[in-house]
C-alpha cells in the first residue's frame, strides 16, 4: 500500500472513530407461536413487524423468539435476551403461567417486561418484582365485573366454574368467586382442567349436575372450547360465560353451534363495525386489523393487539426515558424506561385507553371492554 493510501486509510478509521455511535433500542418479544398456546401466540409472533420501528430520535430493534408454549423455553428464552442481547424492554410471553415463570429475571436484570396476558397476578398485587411488570390486558375485575352484572340483569342466583388450573384459572375463580357472592349468585360447583386436556367429560358431568343458573369458563384460546361445547353435548341449557381468553376467531370456528349464545367482555375489535364511531379507540384499532390483514391475509386475534398495544407503549415511553441522559443498552436507561412507563397517560391504544400509575400496572377503565356475545356464528355487540 503507497504512503498516500496508507494516510487516507488511517484519516477514514480516525473519521470512523470519532463519528456519533448510531443510536439504537433493543426489544426483545417472546411468542407461544407453536405448541398448545399456538392460537394465542400467532397472531402476536404476526404482529411484530407492525410494531413501531422509531421512537422519537431512537430507532428500534425487535428481537422475536418462540417459547413453543414452554415454561422451561421461556425462561431460557428471557435469559437470552437479557444477557446476551441486552434488550431494554421485554415483550411477552403469550401464556399467563409461563408470564407468571419468568417476571423475576426481567426483575433481577432490572428490565421492563410488558406482558400480553390475561392473569392480573403478573401485577397484582404489587411487589418489587411486579413493579417491572405492565400488563396490556384488561385486568381480571374490569372484565369480570362485566359478566357478573350480566348474570344479575338475568337472574342467575346460582353459577358453576370450570377454569384451567393454572394462574389464569386461579385468578379467575379468586376474582369472579368474590363477586358473585358479593352480588347474592351462590357458586354451587368449581371443576378445574388442564390446558391441554383432550377431555374434560368427568368436570363437565358434575357441572351438569349441580344444575347451575349459569357456567363461567375460564379458559384461554383452544382450551376456552372444549368445556363448553362438553356441556352443550350434554345437554346444559343455562347461559354460559367466557372471560376475554375467549375472544379469539378460533373460538367461533372451533365451537360451532355449540358456543352459540356464548357471553363474553372483550375489547372492541371483536365487534369494531358495530361500536359507535366516538369510541377512542376505534380508529387506532381499524388502523392496526388493516394492517394486519393487509400482511397476513386474514384479521388479527385481539391477542396480537396486546402486543401492538406494548408496542405503543414503549413508543411513547422511549423518548421520556431518552430525556434522562442515559443511553440505551445501560441499566440507567432501563429503569428510565421503567419510570416512563409508569406515567402513562390517556394513551389511547386498540385494547382502550393506558393510564399507568405506581399501583395499576395494566391501566384499563371500562372503555377497554365491551359486552359481546355469539349470534348466528358471529360475535355481536350486546346492546
Amino acid at each position: 500500500m503507497s504512503l498516500k493510501k496508507l494516510s487516507l486509510a488511517v484519516a477514514l478509521l480516525a473519521a470512523m472513530g470519532s463519528a456519533p455511535s448510531f443510536a439504537q433500542v433493543k426489544v426483545g418479544v417472546v411468542t407461544s407461536s407453536t405448541g398448545p398456546t399456538a392460537l394465542i401466540g400467532i397472531s402476536q409472533r404476526n404482529t411484530v413487524p407492525l410494531l413501531p420501528a422509531k421512537a422519537g430520535d431512537l430507532d428500534i430493534q425487535y428481537i422475536a423468539l418462540d417459547d413453543a408454549s414452554d415454561l422451561s423455553q421461556s425462561v431460557t428464552t428471557f435469559k437470552k435476551l437479557i444477557t446476551e442481547e441486552k434488550v431494554d424492554a421485554l415483550i411477552g410471553p403469550s401464556g399467563s403461567p409461563n408470564a407468571m415463570g419468568v417476571i423475576q429475571f426481567a426483575a433481577e436484570s432490572g428490565t421492563p417486561m410488558l406482558a400480553p396476558v390475561g392473569t392480573a397476578s403478573v401485577v397484582l398485587p404489587m411487589d418489587d418484582n411486579k413493579k417491572w411488570v405492565f400488563k396490556t390486558t384488561q385486568n381480571t375485575d374490569i372484565i369480570a365485573s362485566a359478566l357478573v352484572d350480566d348474570m344479575v340483569a338475568n337472574g342467575v342466583k346460582t353459577a358453576g366454574f370450570i377454569g384451567m388450573n393454572d394462574a389464569f384459572g386461579e385468578d379467575w375463580l379468586k376474582v369472579f368467586g368474590d363477586l358473585a357472592k358479593a352480588k347474592g349468585i351462590d357458586l354451587v360447583i368449581v371443576e378445574r382442567y388442564a390446558r391441554n386436556d383432550n377431555s374434560v367429560t368427568g368436570q363437565a358431568l358434575k357441572v351438569f349436575a349441580a344444575k347451575p343458573d349459569a357456567v363461567l369458563v375460564a379458559g384461554t384460546g383452544a382450551a376456552a372450547v372444549l368445556p363448553q361445547s362438553t356441556l352443550v353435548k350434554q345437554g346444559y341449557k343455562g347461559r354460559v360465560y367466557q372471560t376475554h381468553g375467549a375472544a379469539l376467531p378460533a373460538f367461533l370456528k372451533l365451537g360451532g353451534k355449540e358456543v352459540e349464545n356464548t357471553i363474553t367482555a372483550a375489547s372492541l375489535m371483536l365487534v369494531l363495525d358495530q361500536v359507535d364511531d366516538s369510541h377512542p379507540s376505534k380508529k387506532v384499532a381499524a388502523d392496526y386489523i388493516q394492517r394486519y390483514e393487509k400482511m397476513h391475509g386474514e384479521k388479527p386475534a385481539t391477542f396480537g393487539a396486546n402486543v401492538y398495544d406494548a408496542g405503543l407503549l414503549l413508543e411513547q415511553a422511549i423518548p421520556l426515558a431518552a430525556k434522562s441522559g442515559h443511553k440505551p443498552g445501560t441499566p440507567e436507561f432501563r429503569a428510565a424506561l421503567r419510570d416512563a412507563l409508569e406515567q402513562t397517560k390517556e394513551l389511547v391504544a386498540t385494547q382502550g385507553v393506558y393510564n399507568m400509575t405506581p399501583e395499576d400496572h395494566s391501566g384499563f377503565d371500562e372503555r377497554g371492554r365491551e359486552l359481546i356475545t355469539v349470534k348466528d356464528g358471529e360475535w355481536a355487540l350486546v346492546k
